[in-house]
């Protein structure tokens, strides 16, 4: 049987690479659903920003989801390392 791949390794994948994380954990889907959606809230909140607003300010809602895959694909490698770990 595999071992699942460390937390700590899936969260510098996820950091560098958005969507891979997931990838990487057996979740390509929903992988791909969070690029999607990171891209389609980066460029709307880019274009509803003012323009004198910050550069993470005019890309904030795609830089929230990136930050939710990030988390959410450290979350999942790290319950399927314990749960590996118990059987």
């Amino acid at each position: 049987m595999n071992r699942p791949i460390h937390p700590l390794l899936v969260l510098g994948i996820a950091i560098v690479l958005p969507g891979v994380g997931q990838v990487v954990n057996g979740q390509p889907r929903r992988g791909l659903v969070f690029v999607f959606y990171t891209l389609l809230l980066g460029v709307i909140t880019y274009l509803v920003a003012p323009a004198e607003a910050s550069a993470i300010g005019q890309v904030a809602g795609g830089v929230f989801v990136y930050a939710l895959s990030v988390l959410d694909a450290y979350q999942v490698a790290a319950r399927r390392r314990y749960a590996a770990a118990r059987h």
